[in-house]
């Protein structure tokens, strides 16, 4: 077994649900609003064209040609951003949140790494290594997708760029989600107002400020777990949309989301992942990249921290993911096997 911890989700039931949110609002949205009405597909088919952007021709540069995702084996990356009045600096602010999602056609499976916001990364658009958050500071979504194809030697095939503001507005349409906090804490909120918001332990419904400051938090641990709280809000969001409270909400969500939202990909490219929505048999693993707290100095000569990545865990996730994509032939490595028990169905 190598060093890397992957946890494997075996309740299909909720790991549709899990992954039906995780392309959402690309996805869900404009699937949903297919069944729902004309009037909101085609609020949904305008709100993807006014959210349409691309830097790159139409394709990954580690492509010899642009993907069809009816046929292929595709990746994702999700790009979270705050573009708050006071932490945004335009085009120039600093990603939250990274989630890279590879998708297998044929399986109809999908594996979500999700990269610690301070992972020490080379950056090409600079020359130099740096937290993998700067590359949205210093070159948008194409920075950050080129930073992420030198780590992990994979192609990215499309991303999607959404402001933590839409986050709060989706939770909030949807009367809040349920969470179970483990911990009491007190964290500032998306105006950067001081203990703005505070938690008690226990199962509760969160509103959109209190689920972003759950999922953000920082204070009693690290970026590894902060990344599992942001799995379980979106597993909470998941849940309640598929519930079907998400229904009566759908021009108030596509409104929130065609504001604060940015994608090269096209309406008629989301609509060819709606059968991975809708399988029965959908398969998803979720990675994490193994790595330690570090202090690096800096040009000036101060200590600044970083998530130190491990080579070896780096190398097996890159395997892995090229696996995953076809772009390496598939193996029986038999991977770590993390937290069995949360496998669970809630």
């Amino acid at each position: 077994m190598g060093r890397q911890q992957i946890k494997v989700k075996n309740k299909k039931k909720r790991n549709r649900r899990v992954f039906w949110f995780l392309v959402f609002p690309i996805l869900l949205i404009a699937s949903g609003a297919i069944t729902y009405g004309v009037h909101i597909y085609s609020k949904a088919a305008d709100m993807m064209g006014n959210s349409y952007e691309d830097a790159r021709g139409g394709k990954s540069d580690l492509r010899e040609k642009k993907v069809d995702p009816k046929i292929d084996n595709v990746s994702i990356l999700f790009i979270g951003i705050d573009d708050s009045e006071k932490r945004s600096e335009g085009d120039n602010t600093r990603s939250d949140a990274l989630l890279l999602a590879t998708l297998n056609e044929k399986q109809k499976s999908v594996k979500l790494l999700s990269i610690p916001r301070d992972s020490y990364v080379y950056i090409d658009e600079v020359g130099y290594s740096t937290k993998i958050n700067h590359a949205h500071k210093y070159g948008g979504p194409k920075a950050t997708i080129e930073t992420v194809e030198n780590l992990l030697d994979i192609p990215v095939d499309y991303y999607v760029r959404v402001d933590f503001e839409a986050f709060m507005q989706i939770i909030d349409a949807l009367d809040g989600v349920e969470i179970d906090v483990p911990f009491a804490f007190s964290e500032q909120d998306s105006k950067d107002r001081a203990n703005a918001i505070s938690l008690e332990p226990g199962l509760q419904t969160l509103d959109g400020e209190e689920a972003l400051a759950f999922a953000r938090t920082r204070h009693m641990d690290n970026d590894i777990e902060r990344g599992k709280r942001q799995q379980e809000v979106i597993k909470a969001i998941s849940k309640k949309a598929a519930s079907g409270a998400i229904l009566p909400k759908l021009g108030q969500i596509i409104d929130a989301i065609g504001a604060n939202m940015k994608t090269n990909m096209t309406f008629d490219e989301i609509k060819a992942f709606a059968d991975y929505g809708i399988t029965r048999n959908l398969s998803i693993e979720t990675l994490t990249i193994d790595g330690k707290d570090s202090y690096i100095p800096n040009s000036s000569g101060q200590n600044v921290y970083y998530w130190e990545l491990d080579d070896e865990s780096v190398a097996e996730t890159k395997l892995a993911l090229k696996q995953h994509l076809g772009l390496e032939p598939a193996s029986d490595t038999t991977h770590n096997v993390a937290n069995p028990a949360s496998n669970e169905e809630e």
